[in-house]
């Protein structure tokens, strides 16, 4: 069972007090939460791509080349990398570039992004939306697989026996199948064979124990063993001492932050009542004090069948100090209580 962290590196105004962190200071705080979760036992960081203001995460490569020469064991990934306006040589390229400082720790989290702002950007046509990421995605595969490639597509040049370096020191690098919980790209994944992730941000995680189950039986159909495939899940939350704490930390930046985008997708708001509905065994939230959020780690693994979590903190700006001290509770409790409950499972299993 592996435990990590995700951001996108968020700069929003702070609740208290109306600052705003600027893009250069958060980034630099980014890097030293990526130390101290390599310190504290953590697994694995992902860094999210977005293109405005209110996150600093353009350049997630970027972000963990400059916490790959610092870090020692932590694996680095980007939460997510959105290929669908990205060219797949240069994802490529980047990732094994982070992939040689790290020592081969890289991953890529490859989706289609929920955020649209880099398709204007990039000059992309939003009613390619799915054609771009499924023939990205297909070149992208492909570079992974060979070093010489030869390749057409529809939306970008073709590539006719070029080499693409530097290659990983991996022998293959990581490529997970990023899904906000459709039935298509789940169906994607398992017919590739490639690792999931799951964003589970709302409504009970129950409903995505389904979705790992076409996963594997998909997978399973197209030659792939079951047993041999990961499963991962994002989810906001914030570990504090207790969990008064956490949940007087962490509302009202999470509120701030999720009104706003409510704004812009037509949502309602987001209120106390349906964060406290959240905080439940069932709800999508990890807030609370170490055993709390140990039990809903350990409750997502038996139910839904995930084999990496990681903890999305913080959703709004928060002190960097608190975020700090969230992170080390996540790899110095948190952690080694959900990791001795699986090593209980996996040891009756095997008796």
């Amino acid at each position: 069972m592996e435990i990590g962290i995700t951001t996108f590196v968020e700069t929003t105004p702070h609740v208290d007090t109306g600052k705003v962190t600027s893009h250069a200071e958060r980034i630099r705080e980014v890097v030293d939460e990526i130390v101290l979760a390599d310190q504290v036992g953590l697994d694995v960081f992902g860094v999210g791509e977005h293109h405005r203001k209110d996150y600093a995460s353009s350049a997630p490569a970027v972000i963990l080349a400059g916490a790959a020469s610092k870090t020692k064991r932590i694996r680095l990934t980007s939460a997510v990398t959105v290929l669908s306006s990205d060219d797949p040589v240069r994802v490529f390229q980047d990732f094994s570039t982070v992939d040689a400082i790290s020592n081969g720790r890289a991953e890529i989290m490859a989706g289609r992004g929920s955020f649209i702002e880099s398709f204007p950007l990039f000059g992309y046509d939003l009613q390619d939306y799915h054609e771009l990421y499924e023939e990205k995605l297909d070149l992208l595969l492909n570079i992974c697989k060979s070093e010489i490639v030869t390749w057409k597509g529809k939306h970008r040049p073709s590539i006719d026996e070029r080499g693409v370096y530097p290659r990983p020191e991996q022998d293959s690098l990581p490529v997970w199948i990023a899904s906000g919980g459709t039935p298509e790209s789940v169906a994607r994944a398992g017919v590739l064979g490639l690792p999931l992730v799951l964003a589970i941000i709302g409504g009970s995680p129950l409903q995505f124990a389904p979705l790992v189950e076409l996963y594997k039986r998909t997978a399973k159909r197209n030659g792939h063993d079951p047993s041999k495939l990961t499963v991962a899940s994002h989810s906001h939350g914030f570990v504090a001492k207790s969990t008064e704490e956490a949940v007087e930390k962490f509302f009202p930046p999470t509120a701030a932050a999720m009104n706003v985008l409510g704004k812009e997708r037509g949502w309602g708001p987001y209120t106390r009542s349906s964060f406290d509905h959240a905080r439940s065994l069932e709800g999508a939230l990890y807030t609370g004090d170490v055993k709390t959020v140990a039990e809903k780690i350990i409750f997502l693994r038996k139910n839904v069948g995930i084999t990496r979590f990681m903890l999305h903190v913080p959703v709004g700006s928060m002190p960097h100090e608190d975020v700090m001290k969230s992170i080390e509770l996540l790899g110095t409790e948190v952690a080694p209580i959900v990791r001795a409950e699986v090593a209980k499972w996996e040891e009756t299993e095997i008796k």
